[in-house]
């Protein structure tokens, strides 16, 4: 698989957005299809959805949708690198997100990285804000280890409180 220069996705939020989730960089699939978490094995959208007893929606404005409606905002960390498949490994020559445009504008009040390469990319590149940034498992089908219990008590926290 040979390595390519590639530019993400647009910022899902608004003005009442109060939950940040980060992921690292679309995947392949989700490159495909123009939207956050586009391979149907990636455990984001069953997981989100999910707790709130919601089925997931079948098409990216539903998804968009679903988003706003829940107050969460989604985006990536890096908003433009060089990249080798779906691979977080390989991410490289990163162009951070306007992070700070979006806490700017919506009253954020957590962030959830997705994933270990999307916290170390975000802590690193936005240290000042790593006080109400949460790592959690990866919901990538590559990630043995993805936890649902660990986000469960995260959204949690965030919305039953």
């Amino acid at each position: 698989m040979t390595e390519s220069r590639a530019e993400g996705f647009p910022p899902v939020y608004d003005e009442r957005s109060r939950l940040l989730i980060l992921g690292s960089f679309p995947s392949v699939k989700s490159r495909e299809v123009c939207f956050y978490y586009g391979n149907p094995q990636n455990r984001f959208w069953r997981t989100v959805c999910g707790f709130f007893a919601e089925e997931v929606p079948k098409d990216i404005a539903g998804k968009r949708e679903f988003l706003l409606r829940r107050r969460i905002a989604l985006w990536d960390v890096a908003v433009r690198c060089a990249v080798t498949g779906s691979s977080d490994a390989s991410i490289r020559d990163v162009v951070l997100s306007d992070v700070p445009k979006v806490l700017k504008a919506a009253p954020i009040e957590y962030i959830f990285c997705n994933g270990s390469k999307a916290y170390s990319m975000f802590t690193e590149g936005f240290p000042k804000y790593i006080d109400r940034t949460t790592l959690l498992p990866s919901t990538s089908p590559a990630n043995p280890r993805f936890s649902a219990e660990a986000w469960e008590r995260a959204l949690s926290r965030v919305f039953r409180s």
